[in-house]
């Protein structure tokens, strides 16, 4: 434990340069009583570390020195994957992993590459969940990922839609982050199903290990299954004319599976009147939620058919009306 800490006071100085003590019990998360015996011991091992006194003094290395001590374990090699995605490594319990992982990384860089890395560090950052979205509760999620780097069998206690809860045991396959929420990919009864972290209430390492099947690619299963789960969502579609506005408005009101309409019209020659209005068959949910939908573009879009939902969407527009008188 006390090795591994030399180690990262060893590679901040050497990566960032003058630290004060204090920055270096942030970093590290001890006290700066414990920050001066590190660097005592570093001192009496050969590291030529030395301190300016002072308001703007610190500890820093002999210019020159560099420490070759840059060897990954396996915990930070596989947390650099998500070395974009502070979150959700964060969120899979591999915050500190990855910071010690990025330092080593960094500390083996050359000083122009260290540099230009850091910069990118500085102007690029990664907002992972969605506007007006808070971050789920995921006390499963780390358990979750044990089972799926280990390929261990759990048993998981699952709330299905309508609130239905049921017992599975699952061979963990995979994690996917979409739009802020965590899914697993997993096969159960010898069927590849998806399931949402948020969902496990309860999940038992049953310490039983299984063969990952060879053919399984997960991100390949992962665009297939989000196909047909839009498939599934938007069972119908909506003959609609769009006004100009409408058409720039369609990936904001009506997502990725009306952008994806919009687009597809267009490749197939679909071609504005002379307002500008375009008709294309847009995808839509079922029941009243296609209602909601449609209402969110005003006067911009007019449904054409299927007849029922155009006589539904003029009742709702009358009801709306009344309200307002």
């Amino acid at each position: 434990m006390r090795a591994g800490r030399l180690l990262t006071v060893l590679l901040l100085l050497q990566n960032r340069g003058r630290m004060t003590a204090e920055e270096l019990a942030a970093e590290l998360e001890v006290s700066v009583r414990t920050v001066y015996r590190d660097i005592e011991a570093l001192s009496a091992s050969g590291v030529p570390v030395y301190a300016d006194r002072g308001r703007s003094g610190g500890y820093q290395l002999v210019d020159g020195y560099r420490t070759r001590l840059t060897g990954l374990n396996e915990d930070e090699a596989q947390s650099l994957a998500l070395a974009g995605l502070p979150v959700a490594a964060a969120e899979l319990g591999l915050g500190t992993v990855l910071a010690a992982a990025q330092l080593k990384l960094y500390a083996a860089l050359p000083h122009e590459l260290r540099s230009r890395a850091g910069r990118v560090a500085e102007r690029f950052y990664l907002d992972v969940p969605g506007w007006h979205r808070g971050i789920e509760s995921l006390p499963a999620l780390s358990a979750v990922a044990d089972a799926v780097w280990a390929g261990r069998r759990v048993r998981v206690r699952y709330e299905r839609w309508g609130q239905r809860e049921v017992e599975r045991v699952l061979e963990p396959l995979g994690l996917i982050l979409k739009a802020g929420n965590w899914y697993l990919a997993a096969r159960c009864e010898g069927t590849d199903r998806t399931y949402r972290i948020s969902r496990i209430h309860e999940l038992t390492d049953l310490g039983e290990e299984f063969e990952r099947p060879a053919e399984f690619d997960l991100a390949r299963y992962w665009q297939e299954w989000s196909e047909q789960f839009e498939r599934r969502m938007y069972p119908r579609k909506a003959t609609v004319r769009l006004s100009p506005r409408a058409q720039a408005l369609v990936p904001f009101y009506a997502g990725s599976v009306g952008a994806r309409a919009l687009r597809e019209a267009v490749a197939a020659g679909a071609e504005p009147d002379g307002d500008g209005w375009l008709t294309i068959d847009l995808p839509v949910e079922p029941g009243e939620a296609a209602i909601g939908e449609l209402l969110r573009f005003g006067p911009h879009l007019e449904v054409l058919a299927p007849e029922e939902l155009r006589t539904e969407l003029a009742a709702a527009i009358r009801e709306m009306g009344q309200a307002y008188e």
